[in-house]
């Protein structure tokens, strides 16, 4: 008769419970945000193209900041004025990468921040898809002219702010996952010493 087999001393250990998500899911609070986002830059071009393209800007500071109809073939700053097309597409990844981010969004701050993201970038990509001179080579319309500064819309604000509010999270070691970097780490050290 043969002795029984023994399990080996040391199996691998599951992660550590402080890397698992907590909480549910917050592609909603995602999702919501970007409608907002989309909706107000999207009323807000609807509103400044009826009642101020080709007449004289409105002044809201002084000179400083001031309202006036401009369309953008380009960038931000009015840059690659060729490359429609090519921001077109970005835009288009942006929103993928966004999207598959949100199958694993448990934070509420990164949701914030994607959602923000991911409004801005839906409405420039709107006008840059339905707005002449035609498919994939439209005019953004901006209308906020800050003086020596830029001109923009309220999509290209919403992007700032989520690109802000991203770099902020990063910074602070939080994941989308609603883990934090630290955690992590000390779970591969933890890992790695065994």
């Amino acid at each position: 008769m043969s002795a029984p087999v023994s399990a080996p001393a040391s199996l691998p250990v599951e992660p550590a419970a402080a890397e698992e998500p907590k909480g549910r899911r917050r592609i909603g609070v995602l999702l919501v945000v970007a409608l907002l986002a989309f909706l107000v830059d999207f009323g807000s071009k609807l509103l400044v193209v009826a009642r101020l393209e080709n007449h004289s800007a409105i002044k809201v500071i002084g000179d400083v900041v001031t309202f006036q109809v401009i369309r953008n073939s380009g960038a931000a700053f009015g840059m690659g004025q060729a490359l429609t097309v090519v921001f077109t597409m970005i835009a288009s990844a942006v929103i993928v990468v966004i999207w598959r981010i949100a199958r694993r969004l448990y934070s509420l701050p990164w949701a914030i921040a994607l959602g923000l993201l991911l409004g801005g970038a839906l409405g420039n990509l709107t006008d840059r898809l339905f707005r002449s001179p035609g498919v994939f080579r439209g005019h953004v319309v901006d209308f906020i002219s800050v003086q020596h500064f830029a001109v923009f819309n309220l999509a290209d604000s919403a992007i700032v702010c989520g690109g802000i509010l991203v770099v902020l999270l990063s910074f602070r070691g939080s994941n989308p996952d609603g883990t934090v970097h630290q955690q992590a780490d000390k779970g591969e050290q933890a890992d790695k010493g065994q």
